[in-house]
């Protein structure tokens, strides 16, 4: 093994990552404010905060789709040294995730009481109707601002594509921190503020969106960043943007389609049993998370680089790299999380079977944290060379097939009861790390990039610098 070479390649990884970390803590912080801010107005407020975030999680999958595609041509044409071209996706890529968040806002105005009672029908009950109107507002308020939701994610993701991912997490700071300090100030009615309760918590978000879309399309217009906008002219930058994206998109949609049933198994076993699931895994995602984007982004910055600049087996070579990075780092921790969760579960929850059942399910993801961090870190290397599909198909056949197919057979059929949960949710993700690990491996996702990158011009601009890089 070229040891040396390796090194280069994971202080490169670090490089890349490390801002990418540094911003999803933050995310993380303040998500965690809106929750523990929440709780102290009420345990309706509670509720409805919970219930509309379910659908707030759907622009986040359009963003985060729609960014994956950004960051796979800004990538390859940043390595293609390609720059017009790169501008152009850049800028049809934001265009189109403001168009895409238009809906949404038309959904939270005018469908938001009828979306929160809903839930109340298909348990054969009638939704409290407090839990109905501070949830249809809270939904309304942050709905209003998906548009620039999407804008602030593609735009992000477009930056790190070009590989300056300083940027996007210097304005993600900056409105994570006023949304933080919104949502105390805002809810809590501090420093002479009014208490707006859960209409501030919303406005202190709608707000940090529509701060954070302006700061990044401020960066991108002005000399701060080497993207720039451009006029949209070349209607195959948006059918490439929109042939990576759909299988972001819709592999993101049935990822959460089979959240909903799998937590209706659990519930099936006790709250207990439930909250168990919700604490291991926040315990697993609160120290992992912010390491396994960290990786997917940086695997899909350096094999779109590479490929942009004509060299496929360096783009291989960097895959595998950064996934042995992450399973060294993320399987490390997970081991460790195996043998610390009854203490860190500890924090969470003071409630005997919670915490017991808090503690599997942790040890479960622990155990699960290097097929984790593999499925991620590849998902980004092909996201990189613009093959979203293997992904798709890895994360669908995962949660439907095991994470709740196999979960529901063990527990229900076979009637392992919450047992069988752990032995599905672990094979789940050991099957979506192979799957991933065998098409990156085998399919012929570089030359399909190649061809990409002919079809929207950016290919003559790798011939050239590959050329220049041999003279060198």
């Amino acid at each position: 093994m070229d040891f040396p070479r390796l090194r280069r390649v994971w202080k490169r990884v670090f490089s890349l990552a490390w801002p990418v970390m540094a911003e999803q803590t933050f995310r993380t912080a303040m998500r965690t404010t809106d929750i523990i801010v929440t709780a102290l107005f009420s345990p309706a407020a509670v509720v409805a905060i919970g219930l509309a975030d379910l659908y707030a999680r759907f622009p986040l999958r359009i963003g985060l789709g729609l960014g994956g595609g950004a960051i796979a041509l800004s990538s390859q044409d940043t390595g293609a040294g390609a720059t017009d071209t790169r501008d152009e996706a850049v800028t049809q890529a934001i265009l189109i995730g403001a168009l895409a968040g238009v809906p949404f806002v038309l959904f939270g105005l005018f469908l938001g009481e009828a979306a929160i009672d809903v839930f109340g029908t298909l348990v054969g009950q009638e939704t409290p109707s407090e839990v109905v109107a501070l949830g249809s507002v809270y939904l309304a308020i942050v709905f209003a601002t998906a548009p620039a939701r999407h804008v602030a994610l593609v735009g992000a993701r477009a930056l790190q594509g070009t590989g300056d991912t300083r940027t996007p997490m210097y304005v993600n700071i900056v409105a994570n921190t006023l949304n933080i300090t919104g949502s105390v100030v805002l809810g809590l009615g501090l420093f002479g503020f009014p208490r707006l309760e859960i209409v501030g918590v919303g406005l202190a978000t709608a707000a940090a969106n529509v701060l954070t879309a302006g700061l990044l399309c401020a960066a991108i217009w002005g000399s701060w960043t080497d993207a720039n906008f451009a006029r949209p002219r070349d209607l195959t930058i948006a059918r490439q943007l929109l042939r990576v994206s759909a299988p972001r998109v819709v592999e993101g949609f049935g990822s959460e389609a089979a959240e909903f049933p799998f937590n209706a198994l659990l519930l099936g076993f006790g709250e207990a049993v439930n909250a168990g699931f919700q604490i291991g895994r926040r315990v697993y995602q609160q120290v992992t998370g912010p390491l396994s984007r960290g990786y997917n982004v940086a695997a899909s910055v350096l094999v779109g680089h590479a490929l942009g600049a004509g060299d496929p087996d360096e783009a291989r070579y960097n895959g595998w790299a950064v996934a042995s990075l992450g399973v060294l780092t993320v399987g490390t921790i997970g081991l460790a999380l195996v043998v610390l969760a009854p203490e860190v579960v500890r924090l969470f929850t003071s409630d005997p079977e919670t915490a017991s059942y808090a503690v599997d399910f942790a040890r479960v993801y622990g155990l699960a944290g290097a097929a984790l961090v593999c499925f991620s870190a590849l998902s980004g290397s092909l996201q990189g060379a613009s093959e979203t599909r293997i992904p798709l198909v890895a994360r669908v056949s995962g949660m439907f097939g095991l994470f709740l197919g196999l979960s529901w057979l063990l527990s229900r059929t076979l009637a392992l009861g919450p047992e069988g949960a752990y032995i599905g949710v672990f094979l789940a993700y050991c099957w979506m790390a192979l799957v991933v690990a065998v098409g990156f491996r085998y399919t012929g996702w570089a030359p399909r990039a190649a061809e990409m990158m002919a079809e929207r011009g950016s290919a003559a601009d790798a011939d050239h610098v590959a050329s220049e890089t041999s003279e060198d």
